[in-house]
Parts: C-alpha cells; structure tokens; sequence
C-alpha cells in the first residue's frame, strides 16, 4: 500500500533519503519550500508526512514547538501518519542497554527535555504518528554529520577522532536503511498504533570496532585518537554550537544501544546493510587510501 507523502526538510540528512526511498517504492513524493509554499495546501490529500525539519540546536527552543505544532495541526486535518526521524536524545546518562520502545525518557539536558516534549504532544494531542527512532546517522554525502565532520576528517591521514570511550557500543544509522524502514512502516500504518515508537537497530558499534572496520576496508592501519573536547568549551563564548554540542557529549560516553525486538516483529523481513557496505557508502567522499601522501610527495616535488 502506497500513496502520497509530504516531505518537509527534502534538503536535510533524513528528508532526502526519505524522498529517494519513497519515489523507488512508487509513491507520489510533495517537496515543501519553506517560506514560499502554503503548509494547508501542500498537506491536502497527503497520507504521510516526514518530519524532516530540523532547524541548527541553537535555534531548537525557539524554533522546534512551532514548527511541530504546524505539523500536528495539519497532519490532524488530513488525518495524515507523521513520521518522525527520532534521535537518542530523549535517554538520559544512566540507563541500562539496550533502549526501547519502553526506556523511560529520563533527559534532563535542554535538547533532551525539548524531543521529550515534542514527542508527548504528538501522542497527547493524537496525531497517527511513527517515531523512528535511530543513533547517529552515517550518510551518502557528507552532509555535516558527526560521522564525516568529526569522526573520519583525518581518515585519510589514518586517524578516527573519537569523541568519547572508544570502547564502549554506540548507536548508528545508514540513512538508506533507515528511509527503507520509514517505507516499509508507512506501507502497514493502518496496522499500526495510533502512536508508535519504534527503535531502529540499525548498527552498534564500538569506536575500536569501527577503526578495526575502517582499517579492513580502506587498506591501512587506523589509530583512535581522542576528540580535544577542552576546544569547544574555549569557544563557548563565539560558537553558538559549541554549547549544545557539549550538552550532548554524554552521549559519547554513555554505552547504548537500540533494541531490535519490535523492529524485527513489525518488518521480518527487513535486511540491513552490512557493516562494511554501510562504512564504505558513508565514506566514499574522502580520498582513495594513499591519496593524501601521493598529493604530498607531489607537493614536495
């Protein structure tokens, strides 16, 4: 079962995986222009709506309860399924693994308590909604993720700069799979709860499995070294992103991992891509291994 889905954010991370996945799966695709197009016109007739707003953190608290309130009210006149990309945000420091659909929403931290917030509004002012909830995304592009702008910056000079424990599991998304679910769960959503949340396993990794994982893939040996966390508190007074990035660093140092029970009773026969698939898509950006000394020794020359 198909139809019509509206995609707000089609620029974004998860708004353009969204839109490829639903065009290959035959469904009509609306994009929406912030500031050009009418949000009642656009969402006329529409099935489902992804969510793929995300204004930059320094704007959440002013930003975030509008936009989705926008979004709830229009989705109730059409009684549309809003698909919500959700994040680990709303899962406070101390809380066992793995994380599902039954974690408390235990954060305290301002971003935290905001997704929490978001999220009960949906659910208190009955919105068919499907949270689609995901750790850290790895992307086809580059696209200004933790991933490519943190993680494998320096991959070609064989550093992976992790930012917490490296021996500890955290949560990732190959966004590709992650759009395929969202999919795969609009199809059944007249199966659905009117609310669901439902964690996506996507891959759990640890920062020294993925080195391991990068080294095997790419050619040549990858050494772990630690993110210099004491810049961005320096910056704090000049970098309106450092504030919030620091916010969430505990996330870094906190193990999780998502629980893939009712992914997998939901979409049996959902086949994620392989690790090393995933790790070679999210970085062929970066230069071929031995590019970055061949450009040096011809600099040299």
């Amino acid at each position: 079962m198909n139809g019509t889905v509206l995609i707000l954010g089609r620029s974004g991370r998860f708004g353009r995986a969204a839109a490829a996945a639903f065009e290959e799966a035959g469904w009509q695709v609306r994009g929406f222009a912030r500031g050009q197009d009418d949000l009642n016109s656009a969402a006329r007739g529409a099935d489902v709506i992804v969510m793929g707003w995300n204004p930059p953190y320094p704007q959440w608290a002013a930003q975030l309860p509008g936009l989705h309130a926008r979004v709830r009210r229009v989705a109730l006149a059409n009684d549309a399924t809003v698909i919500l990309p959700g994040n680990v945000y709303v899962f406070g420091p101390d809380q066992g693994m793995p994380w599902d659909e039954t974690t408390p929403h235990r954060a305290t931290n301002p971003l935290g308590r905001l997704r929490i917030g978001m999220e009960a509004a949906y659910r208190a002012e009955g919105v068919r909604t499907i949270v689609l909830r995901a750790g850290d995304f790895l992307d086809t592009d580059a696209s200004g993720n933790w991933f490519d702008r943190v993680l494998v910056r320096e991959l070609p000079r064989g550093v992976l700069r992790y930012p917490g424990n490296p021996g500890i599991p955290h949560a990732w998304a190959w966004l590709p799979d992650m759009a395929r679910a969202a999919v795969a769960l609009a199809e059944q959503r007249d199966g659905l709860q009117r609310f669901e949340d439902v964690p996506f396993p996507g891959l759990t990794l640890t920062g020294n499995e993925m080195a391991t994982e990068l080294a095997r893939l790419r050619g040549h040996a990858v050494r772990v070294k630690p993110l210099a966390w004491w810049q961005l508190w320096l910056a704090r007074p000049f970098m309106p992103m450092a504030g919030p990035l620091l916010e969430m660093r505990y996330l870094w140092d906190t193990p999780h991992r998502l629980s893939g029970a009712k992914f997998k009773a939901l979409l049996p026969d959902f086949r994620l891509t392989a690790t090393r698939d995933a790790l070679r898509g999210a970085t062929a950006h970066l230069p071929a291994p031995g590019a970055a000394a061949r450009k040096g020794r011809d600099a040299s020359a």
